[in-house]
């Protein structure tokens, strides 16, 4: 894994969490993001709670490192259980990517979800990836793709 890559899809995560551009995420801002990702509110109380467990100077909010921290580990933490967990998810991802591009469109998720026999339409496979797409950009990258299997 290119180190540099994550970490900067993991600060463009960042940026969309920081809905007031103020450098942290609140708990609320946590909640919001979740809602929108995960389409289910998360309690006040669970979002508080995953704040804290990354905040590690007690400001009660997350800059971009505890976020990082939050988010996706530190190669150097990883465990043979999390690179066997990454590997997976990564083959999961590339079944329903385009290839060489990196990122899942509606277009594909509706052709490999039809490979499956789950015959969606393009709109509902457009609002299936605006709900993961946190970011904003109209696809789900392999970050964001990681956040909707952990959830």
């Amino acid at each position: 894994m290119v180190h540099g890559t994550t970490s900067g899809h993991f600060s463009s995560l960042f940026a969309s969490f920081d809905k007031d551009s103020d450098g942290k995420i609140s708990a609320a801002e946590l909640r919001l993001c979740m809602k929108a990702a995960l389409g289910e509110d998360v309690s006040a109380e669970d979002a508080e709670s995953l704040v804290n467990s990354a905040d590690s100077d007690g400001d009660r909010l997350l800059d971009e490192e505890e976020f990082l921290r939050l988010v996706g580990r530190p190669e150097a933490e990883t465990t043979a259980d999390d690179e066997e967990r990454c590997r997976e998810l990564k083959e999961a991802f590339a079944m329903y990517e385009v290839k060489g591009e990196g990122c899942i469109t509606p277009a594909s998720l509706m052709l490999m979800l039809n490979r499956l026999g789950s015959h969606q339409g393009i709109e509902d496979c457009r609002d299936m990836i605006q709900r993961f797409d946190l970011n904003g950009d109209g696809v789900v990258c392999f970050d964001e793709f990681k956040v909707m299997m952990d959830a």
